[in-house]
């Protein structure tokens, strides 16, 4: 598999950033944070994107959901040191969106994820709250 386009690695891109503590429960055999932490780390950091922009509180209660993951590993990170999760949206449709996350320790580029998210109520998709859609240019990955 190929490694993601170099111009997605660019943490000045991206119009959100929060930084997660590792835990030592997160480290392996190898002593770095596992690839199952990491992509609960990218978790982390999608979820506090989602309250920040609005797409969160604007579902009234129904059920967000990960359609679609893709997660490339490209570095090792370290505990106990935080990582620096960075957001931004690629791509808004009518019932789903497309969110990129790039993850970092210090200004080493530790992992980058594609994620598409979808909102569903009674198992079908529902519209993206209108609020987020009327806001989503201001979230998007900067040129």
């Amino acid at each position: 598999m190929p490694k993601p386009d170099p111009a997605l690695l660019d943490p000045a891109r991206f119009r959100f950033s929060c930084d997660i503590t590792t835990r030592f429960s997160d480290l392996d055999f190898n002593w770095h944070v596992n690839n199952v932490a990491m992509s609960d780390l990218l978790q982390e950091g999608r979820v506090r994107f989602h309250s920040a922009c609005g797409w969160k509180p604007g579902l009234d209660g129904n059920a967000p959901m990960a359609a679609s993951i893709s997660v490339d590993f490209l570095g090792e990170a370290r505990h106990p040191d935080p990582v620096t999760v960075h957001a931004a949206l690629l791509d808004v449709g009518r019932t789903s969106h497309t969110l990129a996350e790039l993850a970092m320790q210090g200004d080493a580029v530790i992992a980058f994820a594609q994620v598409v998210m979808v909102c569903v109520k009674d198992g079908a998709p529902i519209e993206n709250p209108a609020e987020f859609v009327a806001n989503a240019q201001s979230w998007m990955l900067r040129p």
